[in-house]
C-alpha cells in the first residue's frame, strides 16, 4: 500500500486509467466478434472505430491495429 498522499493519488488514477483501458480493450475484443458473425459495413465501421481509439490510447501497438484493421476489412469483403 502507498504511504505517500501523491503515491495514493497515483494509484487512484491508474486503477481508474486500467479500467477504462481494460472496458475499451473489451469493447474492440466484442467489435470483432460481432464483425465475424456479420460481416456488414456497419459492423466494419464499428469495428475500426474502437481499434482506432485502443491505437490512439497505446493500448495496442499502431502496427497492431493495422493489422487488425486490414483482417476486418478482408473479413468484410
Amino acid at each position: 500500500m502507498p504511504i505517500l498522499k501523491n503515491a495514493k493519488k497515483a494509484l487512484r488514477s491508474s486503477k481508474r486509467k486500467a479500467a477504462y483501458n481494460s472496458e475499451l480493450k473489451s469493447k474492440m475484443r466484442t467489435a470483432i466478434k460481432a464483425l465475424q458473425e456479420t460481416k456488414t459495413q456497419g459492423a466494419l465501421s464499428i469495428a475500426y472505430s474502437f481499434i482506432d481509439r485502443a491505437a490512439k490510447r497505446s493500448i495496442i501497438h499502431t502496427n497492431a491495429a493495422r493489422r487488425m484493421k486490414h483482417q476486418a476489412s478482408r473479413l468484410a469483403k
